[in-house]
């Protein structure tokens, strides 16, 4: 995988957002609807994928499909200059989905996902002990709409 940041051009984008509608859609398909050949879709596919711009295909599942998650956004203030620390432990830790910096009054949002209230609960008493966080706000997701 490449270090450079690849630079997406119009083709690569409509290309992506096809991609995001059906991942599983044919290279014929994807070529006839970008209007180039297969060959070009095969390239620019294989391209995006080298260089780490496309990291995978795979499904999407709605969020609320499976109804015993427990879903949350967890908001993180850390002290000082302990950021980094503070992510590689969040890091660790599988319920926290997806982990983000952010502006504002918070330093980090993660999103939380477990199979039970009480796993919940552990995850926040876990997060609020890391050495570094100062603060936390967690609001549970009810449904997507």
């Amino acid at each position: 995988m490449s270090d450079a940041k690849h630079q997406f051009d119009a083709l690569d984008r409509e290309l992506i957002s096809l991609l995001r509608n059906d991942a599983r859609a044919p290279l014929a398909k994807l070529a006839d609807i970008l209007k180039v050949s297969r060959g070009t879709v095969q390239n620019r596919l294989d391209r995006l994928l080298a260089s780490g711009a496309l990291l995978g295909f795979t499904i999407r599942v709605r969020e609320d499909y499976d109804e015993n998650t427990i879903r949350a956004i967890m908001l993180i203030e850390v002290v000082g200059k302990s950021t980094t620390q503070v992510v590689k432990r969040l890091r660790g830790m599988p319920e926290l989905t997806k982990l983000h910096t952010t502006n504002g009054a918070w330093d980090l949002v993660a999103e939380v996902n477990t199979s039970s209230l009480a796993e919940f609960d552990r995850i926040l008493r876990e997060v609020r002990m890391i050495d570094g966080v100062l603060n936390s706000e967690t609001s549970l997701l009810l449904s997507s709409i």
